[in-house]
């Protein structure tokens, strides 16, 4: 089926210098917290207490990893400022659809170009295909990036950095692949995903086995702005399948390249954020990260 090789000998303690290996699980919990009781504003020195941390130390950690200060992210976190954003982004898509565009676009610096399987390589499960793959710390948690010779084909985000369970996230869609870990490979993959000082080469491949339907739909996503929110029902409209909410949401709950094909920007009517595949937390840091992104780059500060 597949083999693991041998891993990169510093990698763990490259990790344990960027990021603490705990500092991500410490956070989500109080990201989890801050989503249950954003309406009680809980002071920042309640916060720290939980986890353990002088609030001047909490602030640092917490800045570190979702980019903002916790009091900026409660602000991200209301029902209020959710319906608000989709009724802008509303307006916005509508004027776009209006024009004869497919939709406004991701505001990205980066050429991306999106690739699918055939139905006889579908079949196959990446049967006689070799990926490398390796597990880098971002914004939000450990990330596992897989690639072949034609692009970057998986994105998932780990608890921890381990092997077992990247390559189980990996198979889920390449059952059949070879698995190589080398994280000097995927390195450059990482900077273009989650840097955002990196200047380096602009272009993206992405290589994804899917449906035709479920490949329309990531599609779609791409066109996402950063920073802004659709529904699943804006999405099927998107995609000439007005009627197909329930087989839309399903497919961007299989999406394979996590972040970068953002389904997490994908949200219920009302502004309710409904789930997550690797975590409803996660899916408020991206949300309320990317919002402070947009608001300082409209502002010119970004």
């Amino acid at each position: 089926m597949h083999k693991s090789q041998e891993t990169s000998g510093n990698s763990q303690l490259k990790f344990d210098r960027l990021y603490s290996v705990n500092q991500y699980e410490q956070i989500e919990s109080i990201i989890q917290h801050l989503g249950d009781h954003f309406k009680d504003q809980p002071s920042l020195e309640k916060l720290a207490r939980k986890v353990g941390m002088s609030p001047e130390h909490f602030q640092r950690v917490f800045k570190k990893w979702v980019g903002i200060s916790p009091k900026q992210f409660l602000k991200y976190l209301t029902l209020e400022y959710a319906k608000s954003r989709l009724e802008q982004d509303k307006s916005v898509l509508d004027s776009a659809l209006d024009s004869g565009l497919s939709g406004p676009g991701r505001l990205h610096d980066l050429f991306v170009t999106l690739e699918s399987i055939t139905p006889g390589e579908y079949k196959q499960g990446g049967g006689g295909l070799g990926i490398e793959y390796g597990i880098h710390p971002s914004q939000f948690g450990f990330a596992v990036l897989a690639v072949c010779d034609r692009g970057l084909c998986g994105s998932f985000f780990l608890p921890s950095p381990n092997d077992r369970l990247a390559e189980e996230a990996i198979v889920e869609y390449w059952p059949q692949a070879r698995l190589t870990r080398d994280d000097s490979k995927t390195s450059i993959y990482a900077k273009q995903l989650f840097d955002t000082s990196y200047k380096g080469n602009n272009s993206l491949s992405l290589f994804v086995r899917g449906t035709p339907f479920q490949v329309q739909v990531w599609r779609a996503l791409l066109e996402i702005p950063s920073g802004s929110l659709r529904t699943y029902s804006d999405l099927a409209s998107s995609v000439d399948r007005p009627t197909a909410t329930r087989a839309v949401a399903s497919s961007v709950g299989d999406n394979p390249i996590s972040w970068f094909i953002p389904c997490h920007r994908v949200i219920r009517k009302g502004g309710y954020l409904g789930g997550y595949r690797w975590g409803l937390p996660r899916k408020k840091v991206m949300l309320a990260w990317e919002a402070n992104r947009r608001k300082e780059s409209l502002s010119g500060n970004g």
